[in-house]
């Protein structure tokens, strides 16, 4: 599929964008740009599980609520979530309401808190499965081979809501893979943005101990 150009500043960008303001703000400035945030890599997988069967522009719609409902993702915060937690947010329009997603996320928060503490932070586990250098084009891909691996690796230490479709979006979305379009005038920035990202460490041992 080619680029679009009929947006309204005449740039060409990938086909799923519309010519609203907001999702091309999305597209622009943070679609495809390598992401090494704890909080925001924690966002972005959540909502990438709540969208899941719908379209990622309602689950952007819905973003500011989704921060609102779930402490703006903070996992220490999220963990202690309990059933009082759980039925305010089954009651809140601005978000999606399904208690199995909602659960999956506080379950989720634990498992990130464990992830922390055993390798420094969630970015260092997910950046090691990211496309090697010089891996072939993904372009139109709903999975790959280090989706695949990532999600086995999450749901091995009890992640929920983290399929291989679910996990490859995430890692469009965060930069671990550059699948804007050729075409598209963010290609070459998200290219350059992976290219000077330093990569998280994984923690050592003697360094754990040090803390």
């Amino acid at each position: 599929m080619n680029a679009k150009t009929d947006f309204p500043d005449g740039l060409a960008r990938c086909g799923w964008v519309d010519t609203s303001a907001e999702y091309m703000a999305y597209h622009d400035h943070e679609w495809g740009r390598p992401q090494g945030d704890d909080r925001a890599l924690f966002e972005q997988l959540s909502l990438e599980g709540f969208q899941s069967g719908l379209s990622w522009r309602t689950i952007l719609n819905k973003r500011q609520a989704f921060r609102r409902g779930f402490a703006d993702f903070d996992p220490a915060k999220v963990a202690r979530f309990g059933e009082p937690q759980v039925l305010a947010l089954l009651a809140d329009a601005g978000i999606v309401r399904h208690r199995g997603k909602i659960e999956a996320v506080i379950n989720n928060a634990a498992r990130a808190l464990e992830m922390i503490e055993k390798e420094g932070s969630l970015a260092a586990f997910f950046w090691r499965f990211e496309a090697p250098a010089g891996a072939a084009s993904t372009l139109g891909a709903s999975t790959s081979e280090q989706s695949v691996a990532l999600s086995k690796a999450l749901k091995k230490l009890g992640w929920k809501f983290v399929g291989p479709t679910t996990v490859y979006a995430f890692m469009q979305s965060v930069g671990m893979v550059n699948d804007h379009n050729p075409g598209c005038h963010c290609h070459a920035l998200s290219e350059n943005a992976r290219r000077d990202f330093k990569r998280p460490a994984v923690r050592r041992p003697a360094d754990r101990r040090s803390v």
